[in-house]
């Protein structure tokens, strides 16, 4: 078998490597997963015809090849691969975690921190066991940040992640009911994304917290740490003064006192601003940079995006959902909206047995707040209505359907659901 250094010596000689044969480029280390529906290892071969150096490879019966290199475990090899390569790279390595927010901060933080710094950060949701050693596998010599999104749906994923990563700085963007199902309970959340915090403090770095958050501020409070939020005592102060219905937010840090304009919207996302901004004063880069950095910045991807048709206003924001989330855009919806307002909501995947309870909290909130028109989609929140007042589809695919059939004009829309639901399929119909 060869050893982790052998391979890293392969590695470097052309540092590219896939798990997708798909997308094999020319040089690349092909790393043959498997999980419960494939097994990479039936392409190996075919990845080596399509330009790839070498496949690592965990199935004894593949045939004798210089260029397949066989080892015990695969998935432990391109992690074991990432560990070592992490630690000979001097980058600093900014973790980011957290139930809701985490990818829209990863996305500001690293926009700041580029207006100073080489920066590398986690492309689209590569945030578990396998997208994480991808991704530490992408710094290069010269790379002197990597903002790291770490993902969770089980106790121990964040700490494994931790080991892999070696964060000197991280941030918990909030603690909410997601994933449910894995982690047991809402306290099974709370100590797995405590994890972050454990192991920044084991290792005599820095937590950026939201001091606005009760919890994350009681989790928090014996460890060195750079707080934001909108108490004057913070280190850096910021708070919300204009919605149009884009965000702008004031701050100050020291002698520096700002005004940052947006493209964003959404009240909670002003959270995931003064995050980023709170990475770039501590980072010493300048106002003027992290201004530009933030007003640039557009959300994509169907997260909390502002989307204007021939026919409505639309509030695309189905990346995902849980039962935070799911509060936080309709209450945000609620204030924006004008005189003809659609609620189209997907259900929230993955809530265990808090799954009735929790999608009856918003059938709750969505009558507390007066709505009269509402889709809703998915079997979980049909359960759960029972009614006639409001229209109830099976899946996203027989909405469209409908929505084709019966067109839907000026209105403000909000389209909300967890990923599974594929609420974006809703879009082209309005």
């Amino acid at each position: 078998m060869v050893t982790i250094e052998n391979l890293y010596q392969l590695y470097l000689k052309n540092p590219n490597c896939s798990i997708d044969t798909r997308s094999i480029r020319q040089g690349d280390l092909f790393f043959a997963l498997k999980g419960p529906n494939f097994d990479a290892n039936k392409l190996a071969l075919h990845a080596i015809e399509s330009g790839a150096l070498y496949a690592i490879v965990d199935d004894e019966s593949l045939p004798n090849d210089p260029r397949i290199i066989k080892v015990n475990n695969v998935l432990q090899t391109l992690q074991q691969l990432a560990s070592l390569h992490r630690s000979k790279m001097k980058a600093v390595v900014i973790g980011i975690t957290g139930s809701n927010g985490k990818t829209t901060t990863k996305e500001l933080t690293a926009k700041v921190l580029s207006k100073k710094y080489n920066t590398l950060f986690t492309q689209g949701n590569l945030n578990n066991h396998i997208g994480v050693p991808l991704t530490l596998l992408k710094i290069k010599p010269e790379t002197e940040i990597a903002v790291i999104e770490m993902g969770a749906n089980h106790i121990g994923e964040i700490r494994q992640l931790c080991m892999l990563t070696h964060p000197q700085y991280g941030i918990i963007t909030n603690i909410g009911k997601a994933h449910l199902e894995g982690f047991g309970s809402y306290t099974g959340v709370i100590n797995a994304k405590s994890e972050l915090y454990s192991y920044i403090d084991d290792h005599e770095g820095m937590v950026f917290v939201n001091s606005d958050n009760e919890l994350l501020n009681r989790l928090s409070v014996n460890i060195r740490r750079f707080t934001f939020g909108s108490e004057l005592t913070n280190d850096l102060f910021g708070e919300l003064v204009a919605v149009d219905p884009n965000l702008h937010l004031a701050w100050e840090y020291k002698d520096m006192q700002s005004v940052t304009g947006t493209k964003m919207i959404g009240a909670y996302n002003s959270e995931n601003i003064l995050a980023a901004i709170a990475f770039g004063c501590y980072f010493s880069v300048e106002e003027h940079d992290i201004n530009d950095a933030i007003s640039s910045y557009e959300p994509s991807n169907s997260r909390s995006q502002l989307i204007m048709t021939a026919k409505n206003r639309i509030v695309m924001d189905a990346y995902n959902a849980n039962p935070v989330s799911m509060e936080a855009a309709i209450r945000n919806f609620h204030q924006m909206r004008g005189t003809k307002a659609l609620l189209i909501l997907g259900d929230m995947l993955e809530l265990g047995e808090e799954s009735d309870h929790e999608h009856a909290m918003i059938l709750k909130l969505i009558t507390d707040l007066d709505f009269e028109e509402v889709i809703m989609v998915g079997p979980l929140f049909e359960r759960i209505y029972g009614g006639d007042d409001w229209l109830s589809f099976k899946d996203s695919e027989v909405l469209g359907q409908y929505l084709k059939k019966n067109p839907v004009r000026k209105y403000d829309i909000l389209i909300k659901g967890s990923r599974g639901m594929q609420m974006e399929k809703a879009l082209p119909f309005l």
